[in-house]
């Protein structure tokens, strides 16, 4: 089912615009592709020519990331109306005639569906876009297609295997293919390492965009809740989902942050964005650490050695660009209790909120309710080939929001989350909170499930709903590690100036180089090669 809808479909153009001229997109930033457009050096419509070939070489064939579930129709009549625009002197805003990609569980307009990965979804055409899509296209974005996802990302089953959904297969990492992409947010983590678009919006309830990013060598950053839309977003968690961009470069994430951000009147969350946001872009310094306290989450690190080793040269690089770092080595009170908390929250919310979101989903969807969908995954053999829905189950046995120990365990996690990060920051005097993201890559396993390495810094912030960003901060062993900077409400602004500094001071990203396995790398092969000690003739030889 991979590429659901192909960009030359012939009910949308009479022909296909032939190939245009050559023009190498690969880790190119936002800014490099906005100086080329507005040069004339290329038009929007040869960019979506250029990443489509890319996707073509690169997801469809070649390493076969198996990144982008579905291609927009339109992104080519998108794209020449945008430089018919440009060539008129019109320029909507900053992103005017720019590709990117959406994770699949965000409606658009265009014509592809919003599956969230599954096989239920697949006719789910609500020709609607989220709010966030609509500004996006107001700052002149094209939606070059959608990404693959963990399937309902990954709320499905404990024993979930990261990157795979039954619409659109397994997402591969493009630093080695057999490593995996984590969190649901996965096909937007390959797809923009690859430089298959030019930047693309995922979506977190906790982990789900730093993770990827941290793993796939990018920056991610989970807002607030509130200071994006969620409307028409399949949901988990009213309380902890948010959409967030992940690029390559904090530039990039800071551009694409300012557009997204906003007053939904249909999320109530979001009731004070318009008065929060900020341009993010405008916000962002070089010398942004001098004169910074950064407290270190050591209850949160410690959990790989190689990271360590990573950790304390960021630490140097952090000192060097002007940063005081601050060593918290205790956990915050309620530390081992806000998990469970959480848990139960998001079963009862996703009970919730996905029935109320199905409901609004066009009359070809046919499972109305979670209770469909999992008669619908009893019935179909392809969804449950992997693992099963033991989570979907537990939901459904909740009472939802209206059950009195929901409600008593969402007042509880979110209080003690966030008057941990609060007090963290306030007794220790720091302006920010920093741990490593999460491990590096696992080698996914289809018949073991995920088995992550760390990933501790991603609770917190989640479960309180405060903002986090991860940053590139170097290689372990061939496979990107990110660092995590952790602040209080509406912080995304000195967070990510923070992650600019570091970033360019230490210059941390290594591009992937699509190593079919890391056994492959050249500082491993020999090492598994051995030296060889054979001195006697073979058994078969006498």
């Amino acid at each position: 089912m991979h590429k659901l809808l192909t960009v030359c479909a012939a009910l949308f153009f009479a022909a296909c615009t032939p190939p245009a001229p050559s023009y190498n997109v690969e880790e190119r930033s936002i800014a490099q592709l906005r100086a080329d457009l507005e040069s004339g050096a290329v038009t929007s419509e040869q960019l979506v020519h250029a990443y489509l070939d890319r996707i073509a070489a690169i997801d469809d064939a070649g390493p076969t990331l198996n990144s982008v579930i579905a291609l927009n129709p339109r992104a080519l009549e998108q794209a020449r109306v945008l430089d018919a625009e440009r060539a008129a002197g019109r320029i909507r805003g900053p992103l005017h005639g720019v590709p990117i990609l959406l994770k699949d569980n965000i409606e658009s307009a265009d014509p592809m569906p919003t599956t969230a990965g599954s096989l239920a979804l697949i006719n789910n055409f609500t020709n609607r876009d989220a709010p966030l899509v609509a500004r996006l296209r107001a700052a002149g974005a094209i939606i070059l297609g959608k990404t693959n996802l963990s399937e309902w990302a990954n709320i499905r089953s404990p024993a979930s295997v990261s990157g795979w959904s039954a619409v659109g297969g397994l997402t591969r990492n493009p630093y080695a293919l057999d490593r995996n992409t984590c969190g649901s947010s996965a096909g937007a983590g390959a797809a923009i390492a690859a430089s298959l678009a030019a930047i693309a919006v995922g979506t977190e309830t906790d982990g789900s965009i730093v993770c990827p990013s941290s793993v796939n060598g990018l920056v991610g950053i989970k807002p607030t809740v509130g200071l994006v839309s969620r409307t028409h977003i399949v949901p988990i968690s009213r309380t902890q989902d948010t959409a967030g961009p992940m690029g390559r470069s904090v530039a990039d994430v800071a551009l694409l942050l300012t557009a997204m951000a906003g007053t939904d009147p249909n999320d109530a969350a979001t009731a004070q964005s318009d008065n929060l946001r900020q341009d993010y872009s405008a916000a962002l310094n070089a010398n942004a650490l001098r004169g910074r306290r950064l407290g270190v989450m050591r209850f949160a690190a410690g959990f790989h050695a190689g990271v360590d080793r990573r950790f304390e040269a960021a630490l140097g690089e952090l000192r060097a660009a002007g940063a005081e770092i601050i060593e918290i080595e205790t956990a915050p009170a309620g530390w081992d209790s806000i998990g469970q908390d959480e848990f139960t929250v998001l079963l009862a919310e996703l009970r919730s909120d996905l029935d109320a979101y199905l409901a609004t989903t066009p009359g070809s969807v046919e499972t109305r309710t979670l209770a469909d969908v999992i008669a619908f995954n009893v019935n179909t053999q392809a969804e449950t080939v992997f693992f099963g829905q033991e989570l979907f189950e537990a939901a459904q046995a909740t009472g939802g929001v209206s059950s009195p120990d929901y409600q008593a365990a969402q007042r509880r996690a979110v209080a003690a989350a966030s008057s941990a990060i609060d007090a963290m920051l306030q007794s220790n005097r720091v302006d920010a909170l920093i741990a490593p993201t999460t491990g590096p890559a696992w080698t996914t396993d289809v018949v073991n499930g995920d088995h992550y390495v760390g990933g501790g810094a991603s609770m917190l912030p989640a479960v309180s709903g405060y903002p986090h960003v991860t940053v590139p901060m170097g290689l372990v062993d061939g496979l990107p590690v990110g660092l995590s900077f952790v602040g209080g409400a509406w912080t995304e602004a000195h967070l990510l100036s923070y992650a600019y500094a570091y970033e360019q001071s230490a210059q941390p990203r290594t591009p992937p180089g699509y190593l079919p396995t890391l056994n492959q790398a050249e500082h491993i092969a020999p090492a598994l090669a051995g030296q060889g000690i054979r001195q006697f003739p073979s058994p078969r030889d006498g």
